[in-house]
């Protein structure tokens, strides 16, 4: 079956969460995607706990989950990008390439001759880029920096969090997992710019920038009004009542701030009064009342059990949701039905769990799901496929180059 990607070869030279997103969307699409990995450690996620692989006999094994989320339809090699040998073979994996990921500090790849100009020369139709923590340039260039520092630059653990709580980080890499998509959607531009025949080009990816973006909802109220945004819990800043509700057992998320859903929702809660309420008559006036209207709401769906108010609700149109825990959640019957949890063949470990893509496509659809790679496991292949015999790449691997 074909996919969306054929043909296109993709070498990665990602660490922890960014680069190694995007390969893997680009990987799902059907993009050769090599990993290049560093001999013996390998990419620092595979350490990044708390949940790691066990094989059959419950052992812990060195594959983490969270490398397993970020790495399937890979292949692996390492290389010791320090050595000439290694910087070498990384300009001739570069020469049969179409794109190059990388996400190391401002710098550093040029110190090996591996950074965009440098490659550029050997292979002009390139699609080269960089993701680093501030960009390539400004005051802040050179500094390292995680998803968390991020969420805090950008604004986002400011608004992220209970009233007259603390700052709260998401519960994910969300800028890291964003940016990698931002990349991904950034390569296929350039590349159908390529293909137009006006060759390759270099993309600075930040994930300062990406989260800056991504708050742009929450920002504007300063840029616009002047007013500073902040912590509102589950509630929405613009809609009422939309938020997550105490029940009698459990909560519920309850987002009724359209017009119709508002007043499904006071039919379904007994409260026909609340339509006539002029404090409540319209969005704004729910939004700028909210306190009162949560007080009136809470007291009624506090009397309620989560699952026939779910139920109550749902069956009258009202958008509701439960508040899913993991082990809820790989259980719900549309997320079964959608296939989105499901367990791989693994070389070591034996098989493995994966999360399926949330893309859909009717003409190239994606039906391959190889398991992460082990640290080099197509090292041999890889080499192979360059030219090298087997006496070169066993001196590679006494040299410890590979």
């Amino acid at each position: 079956m074909p996919t969306s990607l054929n043909g296109i070869r993709v070498l990665e030279l990602g660490r922890i969460v960014s680069a190694p997103w995007c390969g893997q969307t680009l990987a799902d699409l059907g993009a050769d995607v090599i990993k290049i990995e560093r001999p013996g450690q390998g990419d620092d996620l595979r350490s990044y706990g708390p949940s790691f692989a066990r094989d059959s006999q419950g052992n812990q094994t060195p594959e983490s989950g969270h490398f397993l989320c970020s790495n399937r339809n890979k292949r692996s090699i390492t290389i010791d990008i320090r050595s000439l040998d290694g910087q070498e073979i990384v300009r001739k994996l570069a020469q049969q390439s179409d794109v190059v990921i990388e996400n190391y500090k401002v710098g550093d790849l040029a110190r090996y001759g591996l950074d965009y100009e440098s490659l550029r020369t050997l292979q002009p139709e390139l699609v080269y880029c960089s993701i680093t923590g501030f960009g390539q340039d400004g005051p802040y260039a050179k500094r390292p920096g995680y998803d968390a520092v991020f969420q805090g630059m950008s604004g986002m653990m400011a608004v992220t969090g209970e009233p007259d709580g603390e700052p709260q980080r998401v519960g994910v890499f969300v800028i890291d997992e964003m940016t990698g998509l931002y990349a991904a959607v950034a390569i296929l531009a350039a590349l159908r710019h390529r293909d137009a025949g006006f060759g390759g080009q270099y993309i600075d990816l930040a994930l300062l920038d990406v989260g800056v973006a991504a708050m742009a909802a929450r920002t504007v109220e300063w840029t616009l009004e002047g007013k500073i945004p902040e912590r509102l819990g589950t509630k929405s800043p613009g809609s009422a009542p939309a938020q997550v509700f105490r029940t009698a057992d459990g909560f519920l998320n309850i987002q009724a701030g359209a017009e119709a859903d508002y007043r499904r929702l006071c039919d379904a809660l007994g409260l026909p009064e609340l339509k006539e309420d002029p404090r409540f008559a319209s969005r704004k006036d729910r939004v700028a009342n909210q306190d009162a209207l949560v007080g009136l709401l809470e007291e009624r769906i506090g009397q309620w059990r989560t699952q026939p108010l779910f139920t109550a609700l749902t069956a009258r149109g009202v958008v509701a949701s439960p508040i899913y825990r993991a082990n809820e959640l790989v259980d719900d019957p549309q997320i079964v039905h959608r296939g989105l949890h499901f367990n791989v063949p693994h070389p070591t470990v034996g098989s493995v769990p994966l999360v399926a893509s949330p893309i859909r496509m009717t003409g190239t659809p994606i039906t391959r799901y190889d398991a992460p790679p082990t640290i080099g496991q197509h090292s041999t292949e890889i080499l192979s496929q360059l030219g090298f015999d087997a006496a070169e790449i066993d001196r590679l691997r006494a040299d410890c180059v590979i």
